[in-house]
């Protein structure tokens, strides 16, 4: 409720004592959506005295009046707004009937109007009835208000609760989110407490229009509280959500309330914006799992396309020529099956046709199996993003965290098999890198503690990582087989034995500062092998 009217009521009445008889000495802005106005006596020789500031930050997202002690202006990227004003005496501040704005009146007949108006805030400078200049140039439609048309006038009487059909919320605009969300939860029954119209409807109206002039008379006599409400930090004048801070000043409480919203407020907000992406990301890697693993189950399903090669080549002898089906009995499962064939081939070519299906065939299983592995470590890695971000408490360090991992944008999910070479070996997935930088995508982001790090010993090459699997050890061939290639993408690919450096990647780091490609080693073992590729 910090843009509300019944809010910016109060601020108005404690404002126009502090501000009223001030001298309007600058203004001036040095962040995009932030500008700063101080108001003092009179100019010291180095300051001014006793200076009151006023910062507007009119971001899209978040529009907010506040009142720092101090304020000091930065020597660089600092512009100057406003100017004519310079020196002019605030002779009010005035607050607009029934709208989410409030002006600061100056001599000359100027005015400097904020107007709160969500993602489309703005500060305005008026004289007389027209606009002179904006803050934020770019709500060109700014240029058309009119002082004079600012204030706004309801009717918000019981027989306008009528015509409306009983709902507040057309009569009530100023109410806004918090007060409604007080609302919904009054029980619009019992009996009447304005005209006895003996209708069941009008009876709870009554009661309903009750509770309405009650709320109107909290308002005009709240608590200022900063509360959290749907886990964000709000200013309410009404009880809702979890009371953190009561102010009975409007003008702590508003400062109290800014400092809270970027605090903790824009904290909670990154941290769920970053886990919805990663949710999202989730969702997509679990469904490709799920899509993934049924396909296998259907290719594990069918009858294989080799099964039926060696049907035909045990049964040539009855295949008629240029016969385009063939029922032949199928020893796999003890029955008859009916097999489809080329009438332009000979039975064996045909069974040779069957035969090169069942190659493609074990290799889109192997491609597959390769994928689930590699999404399912994926997978791993993501949860464990969101398990770190909803523990963070420090804005900077969720940031840094963000920005390091590349966790910023909603991007599909490279594979690692698209990021860098890859190959297979009984069972295992061996990834290799490409150059000094993607080596260091590699270990960094796409290897866990587990998994096997290889790399030829004292000269420059690829990273090796062969992936690990739950429950089982890496056997001395699958290690022999990566050191290979280890050896193979280096330096030593030519000479008849390489050492190669094999150790789990939990004792392997990357130090800040390191050259890309270029790591540290807590343990160190080798393997001597002859390089060869894939």
């Amino acid at each position: 409720m910090h843009q509300n009217y019944h809010f910016l009521q109060h601020l108005v009445k404690a404002l126009r004592p502090l501000a009223v008889g001030l001298k309007f000495m600058e203004c001036f802005s040095q962040e995009k959506d932030e500008l700063v106005i101080i108001l003092a006596h009179a100019r010291g020789k180095n300051n001014y005295y006793r200076p009151f500031f006023i910062r507007a930050t009119l971001r899209p997202d978040f529009a907010c009046l506040n009142f720092p002690d101090d304020f000091s202006r930065a020597r660089q990227n600092s512009a100057d707004l406003f100017e004519t004003l310079y020196d002019l005496n605030v002779i009010d501040v005035r607050q607009f009937t029934n709208e989410r704005a409030i002006g600061l009146v100056l001599e000359n007949n100027y005015m400097v109007v904020f107007k709160l108006f969500g993602n489309r805030s703005n500060a305005v400078l008026f004289q007389n009835d027209e606009v002179i200049d904006l803050f934020h140039s770019n709500l060109v439609s700014d240029n058309n208000l009119r002082l004079s048309q600012l204030d706004r006038t309801l009717d918000q009487t019981w027989e306008a609760y009528q015509a409306a059909n009983f709902d507040h919320r057309k009569l009530f605009p100023t109410f806004g989110k918090e007060v409604n969300a007080y609302l919904a939860p009054q029980p619009p029954m019992g009996e009447i407490f304005t005209p006895p119209l003996g209708v069941g409807t009008v009876r709870r109206a009554g009661l309903r229009w009750q509770i309405i002039q009650e709320t109107l008379t909290l308002l005009e006599n709240p608590s200022f509280r900063i509360s959290l409400w749907n886990h964000q930090p709000t200013l309410t004048l009404v009880p809702l959500g979890d009371v953190i801070r009561e102010y009975s000043d409007p003008i702590a409480a508003l400062n109290d309330f800014y400092t809270t919203y970027n605090r903790i407020g824009v904290l909670a907000r990154e941290k769920a914006e970053a886990i919805r992406i990663l949710q999202k990301r989730i969702h997509r890697t679990e469904s490709y799992l799920e899509d993934a693993m049924h396909k296998l189950v259907g290719i594990d399903g069918i009858v294989k396309n080799e099964e039926i090669g060696h049907i035909l080549m045990a049964n040539l002898h009855q295949i008629p020529e240029r016969a385009e089906r063939v029922t032949l009995f199928d020893f796999y499962r003890d029955k008859d099956i009916e097999i489809k064939l080329k009438h332009d081939l000979t039975p064996q070519r045909n069974a040779e046709t069957y035969y090169r299906k069942a190659k493609n065939e074990r290799i889109e299983i192997e491609k597959v199996q390769e994928n689930i592995t590699l999404r399912e470590g994926e997978l791993e890695e993501l949860k464990k993003h969101v398990n770190t971000i909803e523990e963070f408490e420090s804005l900077k360090l969720l940031r840094k965290y963000l920005k390091t991992n590349s966790l910023l944008n909603d991007n599909a999910i490279l594979s690692p098999t698209q990021l860098f070479k890859h190959t297979e070996y009984e069972g295992y997935v061996i990834l290799i890198g490409k150059n000094a930088k993607n080596n260091d995508l590699l270990t960094k982001k796409y290897t866990y503690k587990d998994d096997l790090w290889l790399h030829a010993r004292d000269v420059a090459g690829s990273h090796v990582v062969v992936k690990y699997k739950a429950g089982k050890k890496f056997p001395n061939s699958v290690i022999e087989r990566a050191a290979q290639i280890a050896a193979w993408y280096s330096k030593r690919r030519n000479e008849t034995l390489c050492p190669v450096i094999v150790i789990p990647k939990k004792f392997v780091r990357k130090p800040k500062g390191l050259p890309d490609g270029e790591v540290i080693l807590d343990k160190e073992e080798v393997v001597m092998v002859e390089p060869r590729g894939m």
